[in-house]
């Protein structure tokens, strides 16, 4: 039977419509939607985990040494392609209401449980970040905001232990409107907090009643004593004028001595997330060294808020620019992720000022 070629034209396009209409849905697949936005510094635990990793999401890698995000490609990749899209609707302002303690960071299991692993507790990667900072978001459809509350957790609260509650956080900030400029900064004052906190960001988009619940993880420097902590008995070496004694002028010989303590954040097979504080003793210090030796073959894979160096079994911290000084029984942090084999045991850890 001949075929007219009218109808041939006829069979010819509807293919063509038809090729047309699969390529169009397999390249809107491809990588994150464009509208909305995020927290991007620091960044929100989605948007870090699809910065660092959306170009490689399957590398078996990520599981030692970003096991948080590992956990989270897991159990659905579309929590970081959709990294900008964590929000809820028509919450009229009351969010603690609309959001349970567990869940911030999912925004109260928004979206069909979408964003859920962001709840989980554990060491995700956090960006150590000076006291006074700017927080930015970055709004790609352009909403423009009604305001941003920025809270953080209360010093002495572990996002690595225990899930992020309504009553571990504090407001340090609320803001005032935004235009649809699609860039929204803040300066953000975190007092004398230190060592690692999260940043809980609501942003309420002016275009809708859509607030965008954001979790960001930090490790701040620091260097003053925490509120709770009760001034010094003696003035601490360093009370010159700076102007006759910068501050990173080292103590008077026989001052300046430091404790160390270790403690593991997280386990899994093959690797741990650690965290090491470090304390000043009666006197201010103007630098640290933390030493130890592994046991049983375990080895540093990453490292933050110190540098970090290993000789075989042997390793050493040492402060970075911004978290060496600190006041008569100050305290910070840094931390670590690493491997292990057989026994994951303690090291013994020796702490040295300067």
């Amino acid at each position: 039977m001949k075929i007219s070629r009218t109808a041939r034209r006829l069979g010819l396009a509807a293919v063509a419509v038809l090729v047309a209409s699969f390529t169009m849905v397999v390249v809107n697949q491809a990588g994150p939607a464009s509208a909305h936005g995020s927290v991007t510094n620091p960044p929100s635990r989605n948007y870090g985990c699809y910065e660092r990793w959306g170009s490689d999401h399957l590398n078996p890698t990520m599981a030692q040494t970003d096991p948080m995000c590992w956990q989270a490609w897991q159990a659905n990749p579309n929590t970081m392609w959709n990294w900008n899209g964590l929000y809820r609707e028509n919450v009229g302002g009351n969010h603690q209401a609309a959001v349970p303690n567990g869940q911030l960071c999912s925004g109260g299991r928004t979206q069909g449980g979408l964003y859920a692993s962001l709840d989980a507790v554990g060491a995700w990667t956090a960006k150590p970040m000076p006291n006074n900072f700017t927080l930015t978001l970055t709004d790609g459809a352009r909403h423009g905001a009604d305001y941003m509350l920025i809270y953080i957790t209360k010093q002495g609260f572990d996002p690595t232990t225990q899930p992020l509650t309504w009553n571990s956080l504090d407001l340090v900030l609320r803001t005032g409107s935004y235009p649809t400029t699609g860039l929204y900064e803040a300066q953000v004052n975190a007092g004398n907090r230190t060592g690692r906190h999260v940043v809980y960001t609501i942003w309420q988009a002016a275009h809708l009643d859509q607030p965008y619940y954001l979790c960001s993880d930090v490790i701040f420097g620091g260097g003053g004593n925490p509120p709770t902590t009760p001034p010094p008995t003696t003035p601490p070496p360093t009370t010159a004028p700076p102007t006759t004694a910068p501050p990173t002028t080292p103590p008077p010989a026989g001052n300046g001595a430091c404790t160390a303590t270790f403690r593991k954040t997280n386990e899994w097979s093959g690797g741990f997330g650690a965290e090491v504080t470090v304390r000043a003793g009666n006197a201010a210090i103007s630098g640290w060294t933390v030493a130890w030796n592994w046991p049983n073959g375990q080895s540093i894979t990453n490292s933050w808020n110190a540098t970090v160096t290993s000789n075989g079994s042997s390793v050493t911290a040492s402060n970075v620019a911004y978290n060496g000084s600190l006041s008569a029984n100050a305290t910070t942090s840094f931390g670590f992720n690493a491997s292990w084999n057989g026994t994951n045991s303690t090291p013994t850890l020796t702490c040295t000022a300067r």
